[in-house]
This record gives structure tokens, C-alpha cells and sequence, in this order.
């Protein structure tokens, strides 16, 4: 079986997509509308690369399947060449473009930022607020999966170590308690 390597072109306005390296992954870019092509997974390892903070946050277009909203885009996939799919991110504002067959998402000029943004937000509150229902949950993915095992745990551990910083900076009387204990 031959595969034909062809080059990519850009969904938004058909130039050819060039080779960059964002945030250690290899990644399609666009000069002139600056947009990004991220191939499969490789969204979820730029955000992890910005910010190890957010390796626990999973990029998942698909969490909560009764609330998203899915239309076709007016673009094409640069891999595929099919109709690619815009998706509401989350419960961001974020609309990312999404191709069915390979699973690689478009970007367009600062919607990566405005992700990263959102999730580190959503981190705060997650900590917080719903720290044992996210405990749980990183915990059974350890074992689980979606991804690799050392992943997990790795994701795991920055749980734990966020919620040690985020909980002492609210609760700064019992780190004081803490603090004086005898030892």
C-alpha cells in the first residue's frame, strides 16, 4: 500500500500550511490567518506543554454531550479534505473546528489562548468547589485511562498539589494552625 504525502492547506483561506513547533508539538500553521491544525492529541499536549498546571483539565470537545452544540463549518479538513464540524468548547465561547475521520481540530488566531484562559479558570473552581468529585474522578483515570498511566498519575499528583496551594491560600488560618503544632 503507497500513501501519497500531499501538502496542507489552510481551511480558512487555502494557503499552504507550514511546520512550526508550539509548545513542543509539532503542529500546522497558517502565516496569514495565523490559525493552527492540531492533529489528533496534540491540542492535549500544547495545553499541557503552556501549562503543567492544567494536565489534570482534559481537552474533551465532549464532556457533556446534552450541552453541546455541534453545525457544520464552512471549512475543510486539511487532512481529510471533508466538511469539518464547529463545536462549542465546553462551556466556553470558544467554537473550535473538529474533523470527524481524524479527529484534528482547528484553531483560529487566539481561540488557543482564550482555552487555556477558560481552563485555568474553570481549574480554580474545580479545585474548590468540587474537589472530591475531581478527586475521584482523576483517581479512577489513573487506573482507566483515557490516557497512558504515568499520564494519569502525573495528572493525578498536580491535583493533589494544586489543591494544597489553592486550599492553604483560602484557608490561610488553618496553615497558621498547622504552622504552630508542636513538632
Amino acid at each position: 500500500m503507497f500513501y501519497v504525502l500531499c501538502s496542507m492547506n489552510c481551511p480558512n483561506d487555502n494557503e499552504k500550511l507550514e511546520k512550526i513547533l508550539f509548545h513542543d508539538v509539532e503542529a500546522d500553521f497558517c502565516h496569514k490567518c495565523l490559525g493552527i491544525w492540531f492533529d489528533k492529541d496534540e491540542l492535549r499536549l500544547a495545553k499541557d506543554d503552556k501549562d503543567k498546571n492544567l494536565n489534570w483539565q482534559d481537552v474533551d470537545l465532549w464532556r457533556d454531550k446534552k450541552r453541546f452544540k455541534i453545525t457544520n463549518s464552512k471549512r475543510f479538513c486539511p487532512v481529510c479534505r471533508v466538511s469539518l464540524c464547529e463545536v462549542g468548547y465546553d462551556s466556553s465561547k470558544v467554537k473550535v473546528d473538529f474533523c470527524k475521520m481524524c479527529e484534528g481540530v482547528w484553531l483560529n488566531r487566539g481561540e488557543f489562548k482564550q482555552i487555556i484562559n477558560y481552563l485555568k479558570n474553570k481549574s480554580d473552581y474545580e479545585i474548590l468547589h468540587h474537589y472530591t468529585k475531581n478527586f475521584v474522578s482523576e483517581l479512577w483515570e489513573v487506573f482507566s485511562g483515557p490516557e497512558k498511566f504515568r499520564s494519569e498519575l502525573e495528572d493525578f499528583l498536580t491535583l493533589l498539589k494544586l489543591l494544597n496551594y489553592k486550599f492553604i491560600a483560602r484557608h490561610p488560618y488553618i496553615s497558621m494552625l498547622i504552622d504552630d503544632m508542636p513538632k
